[in-house]
């Protein structure tokens, strides 16, 4: 995926393929939702091969992305913070930082370094199912970037269920 901005969501019960256009509202490719009980994300691309996929790890609240050959790309884990909500991915070129003001649906990450690598917003509506905005301004690619996002929906979703 070479566009910079991309859109893409969640499913209310988090099972079944949605899709993920580009600025043109083209379809550029589609996450297949596993199972609201693994929370497992496929994401393949306009032909429909597998790129990259995402799940929790067994027994953790790591979420782990990897490629399309299994072989882990990075990990993506909530920190501790009391007036934001921030996370950290660390993959083979490095630590970015996932941050958001605590009552904010806007989103950065920034490298260790400081700047910034992409930016996502959620768009849906307060009750509805997970909706983002992704814009990369990297060299990372965009389906790893899109499997971050969806990381950050998950533990939070987690976080939310084991709240109540």
């Amino acid at each position: 995926m070479d566009t910079k901005t991309v859109y893409f969501s969640d499913r209310y019960f988090s099972t079944g393929v949605t899709d993920i256009w580009d600025e043109q509202q083209r379809k550029i490719g589609e996450l297949d939702l596993q199972s609201m009980f693994t929370a497992g994300i496929h994401l393949r691309d306009e032909r429909g091969s597998l790129t990259y996929s995402g799940k929790f790890r067994f027994f953790s609240n790591g979420w782990i992305i990897l490629d399309r050959t299994e072989e882990e790309v990075g990990v993506l884990k909530a920190k501790l913070s009391f007036f934001s909500k921030r996370f950290i991915y660390e993959n083979r070129h490095g630590t970015y930082e996932v941050e958001a003001p605590a009552f904010s649906r806007e989103y950065t990450v920034t490298s260790a370094w400081g700047d910034q690598v992409a930016e996502f917003r959620k768009t849906d509506g307060m009750f509805g199912a997970g909706a983002f905005a992704l814009t990369n301004d990297s060299s990372l690619p965009t389906e790893e970037l899109i499997l971050v996002v969806m990381g950050v929906h998950a533990i939070q979703k987690r976080q939310n269920s084991a709240a109540t």
